[in-house]
């Protein structure tokens, strides 16, 4: 069993950055996929990044592609989204989330555990 939190998100101006970070407890992430989401309101819950467990491997949407990156620490405890030129359609509730399977892409489907979110506004 994973438990997920995380935490960093807030208010920024455009332009702005931030880092999120989430901490898991219970069982290292050594062998999950691992990915952030985002849901705004009205709207489906996005893939924002992903990261395999490895670390070799990462993916990006194309709307965040050059200005998010997505790393996992080497104590295989924690993952962070550092994100940066934040626009203000990167509104939303962001999630962090793991895969026993391995993935770090795909649906909220193939994703077993998720964080309760933390909110990233950007104003205009």
């Amino acid at each position: 069993q994973v438990q997920l939190v995380e935490s960093g998100g807030g208010l920024v101006q455009a332009g702005g950055s931030l880092t999120l970070s989430c901490i898991a407890s219970g069982r290292t992430l050594r062998t999950y996929g691992m990915a952030w989401f985002r849901q705004a309101p009205g709207k489906e819950r996005e893939l924002v990044a992903g990261i395999s467990w490895n670390h070799v491997s990462t993916f990006y949407r194309d709307s965040v592609k050059g200005r998010f990156t997505i790393s996992r620490d080497t104590a295989e405890k924690a993952i962070y989204l550092q994100m940066s030129t934040l626009q203000p359609e990167d509104t939303a509730v962001y999630y962090c989330a793991a895969s026993q399977r391995g993935y770090y892409t795909g649906p909220p489907g193939q994703f077993d555990y998720w964080g309760q979110g933390t909110q990233v506004t950007v104003s205009s």
